[in-house]
């Protein structure tokens, strides 16, 4: 008997030991959650880490802190529906139905999305994160603003989101709830296809409010929430205490405003992750932060608010100011913290990196992004890319620009209000050398008409092809 119990314990030590392997194989093979934080005209520098010094930003500093800063970060396009295309779809926007914005949101007497019409075929075609990594099992949510069409198919809750919560417009009051453009008015406020009226809520808290619920519902197992911010977008509406506070400060109008907008998104981020750390997420979820453009000088941001520092350009323009973001990416314990990366990396690049550190397959593979996992991971990793191209509106009239290294060349330009005055000449073809001169301040296309027929070979190479 002595010996019998003997040979057991071995056998019962040894099925312990694969028990214990087991469970750390589940607890290593869980998959991260992903939140996608997109701040909505933001300015190229406008937050403590990207060098402000006349805001108060925390939470993105937190976040900076906890992760990886980029400096050469590009946006899809420098206008909004473009470029949430592209980060979705990892697909430059034109390659994603989305050349341009969405149209207006729903009229008053629609109160299903189901029954509200519109375009948005193209779009619809297209494989978003959420359709991915629902594919993988996440639960996922839209929680904020979507702009991109409403039509059959193009709704959140039809590209892969099992919840959403938020404006299918490109802004709105804060507080009633109404998109903010011409008229008539259109109150613009749903949860899962349904008009919801919350008259006085404040859309940042309200935001909040919903995340922090679906946090809470599936914390267990992997989400992904897209949390697309409406400030600072116009409306102008901080806190009242950061109105004051930088009213106080003496800052400038409009600086002074879209700063107080600022700080009050920054402080739902800050909460945002307080509550992941919270629920003892800290370690198990990739926080992405981005910027979906410049910022903005139309007359309903008072001409202006925005910084983009060194830059020429702002919204709607393909200089630096127009396309060049802030963006971090955070995961605690698995990547770098506190680390800077100078490389150029680019809106679509979000999709194909998330799959490779979820362990997920891509559901289409003809994408444009290209995963930046090397790059977060290694300070001396290459960006993946050679060649970038944005493209803005449709036709021969449409704006572009296409860079490799330091050349970056515009067509069809735009002019920047605070660019250089440009002549006809300049408007057709404008050429930048990014490492001499950031600021884009003078056309080198006639100094280098060998960089022009190079490039502008690429892009049309790239048009004809697309």
């Amino acid at each position: 008997m002595a010996r019998s119990r003997v040979t057991q314990w071995p056998l019962a030590l040894i099925m312990a030991a694969l028990t214990l392997c087991a469970v750390a194989t589940h607890v290593d093979a869980r998959q991260p959650n992903v939140i996608i934080v997109l701040t909505d005209d933001q300015g190229s520098v406008d937050a403590n880490c990207y060098g402000s010094t006349d805001l108060t930003t925390p939470g993105i500093d937190m976040l900076a802190a906890r992760g990886v800063r980029f400096t050469q970060f590009y946006a899809a396009a420098p206008v909004c529906s473009p470029s949430r295309a592209g980060l979705l779809t990892g697909r430059y926007p034109v390659r994603a139905g989305m050349p341009g914005n969405a149209g207006a949101p729903p009229v008053e007497s629609v109160n299903d999305l189901a029954d509200s019409g519109g375009g948005g075929a193209e779009i619809a075609a297209q494989i978003t994160i959420a359709e991915m990594l629902k594919k993988a099992g996440y639960a996922t949510a839209h929680i904020g603003k979507w702009h991109l069409h409403c039509g059959p198919g193009a709704k959140p809750l039809d590209q892969g989101f099992d919840y959403s919560f938020g404006h299918m417009g490109g802004c709105i009051d804060n507080y009633t709830h109404f998109f903010y453009w011409s008229g008539p008015n259109r109150h613009d406020l749903w949860e899962n296809n349904t008009r919801v009226r919350m008259p006085g809520r404040y859309f940042p808290d309200l935001m909040l409010e919903k995340a922090s619920a679906f946090i809470d519902a599936h914390k267990d197992s992997p989400f992904f929430m897209y949390y697309a911010m409406n400030n600072p977008h116009y409306p102008y509406q901080g806190d009242p205490v950061w109105v004051k506070h930088y009213e106080d400060a003496h800052v400038p109008f409009p600086r002074s405003v879209y700063a107080a907008f600022v700080t009050t998104l920054d402080e739902r981020i800050k909460a945002l992750i307080g509550k992941i750390d919270a629920a003892g997420l800290k370690n198990d979820t990739i926080v992405i932060y981005q910027s979906d453009h410049g910022h903005s000088v139309e007359e309903r941001a008072h001409g202006g608010g925005g910084s983009n520092g060194p830059y020429v350009g702002h919204k709607f323009t393909m200089f630096e100011g127009g396309l060049r973001v802030l963006a971090v990416i955070s995961w605690p314990g698995h990547l770098p913290a506190g680390e800077v990366r100078d490389q150029l990396a680019h809106g679509c690049d979000w999709m194909p990196t998330i799959a490779e550190l979820c362990g997920v397959p891509l559901l289409n593979e003809d994408i444009d992004g290209k995963s930046i996992v090397k790059m977060v991971k290694d300070a001396d990793a290459p960006s993946p890319h050679d060649v970038v191209h944005w493209e803005l509106g449709g036709g021969k009239g449409a704006r572009w620009a296409v860079r490799q290294g330091p050349w970056k060349l515009q067509g069809n330009v735009m002019p920047a209000v605070d660019g250089p005055k440009l002549s006809d000449e300049d408007r057709r073809l404008f050429l930048s050398n990014l490492d001499q001169d950031v600021a884009e301040s003078k056309n080198l296309a006639a100094d280098h008409p060998d960089v022009v027929a190079r490039l502008k070979k690429l892009h049309d190479a790239w048009e004809a092809n697309r």
